[in-house]
């Protein structure tokens, strides 16, 4: 009789105890988000080229068909050169895709206003990369 009476005495202090030992228990420190990523002086037009790339992407395989787009392939190189993984690499990839989405949305076969598009956007990006490599090449 006298364990059960214990028992139960123990178990009531325990159940007392808990929310008292919860209240003195410290908060737990807070999250100290990372740094920013720094930024290249050359990301906007970084992030511009990969644009233009998706939607060259887009645009060269709807008139020419998908087998004649290398544009997907020079994205991963530049992605491997520049971007090897995290935010950066991120933006680029959304850059993008954002590019192949807007033309995906606008053409749905190979208008003359989808292939004047895809010779500005070469010209566009030949100009991007020579500026590119101009100014901050090895």
């Amino acid at each position: 009789m006298i364990r059960t009476v214990l028992g139960i005495a123990l178990l009531a202090t325990l159940a007392c105890a808990a929310p008292v030992a919860a209240q003195t228990q410290r908060a737990p420190a807070p999250v100290i988000a990372p740094p920013p990523t720094l930024q290249t002086p050359y990301e906007p037009q970084l992030l511009r080229l990969a644009e233009i790339m998706g939607a060259l992407h887009y645009l060269i395989g709807l008139c020419q068909g998908p087998e004649n787009s290398a544009w997907r392939r020079e994205m991963q190189a530049l992605l491997d050169a520049e971007a090897t993984g995290g935010e950066r690499r991120e933006r680029l990839v959304q850059s993008f895709n954002r590019g192949y989405g807007g033309f995906e949305q606008a053409h749905r076969g190979c208008t003359p206003a989808a292939r004047l598009a895809t010779q500005r956007y070469v010209v566009e990006a030949r100009r991007l990369v020579a500026d590119l490599a101009g100014r901050y090449g090895n």
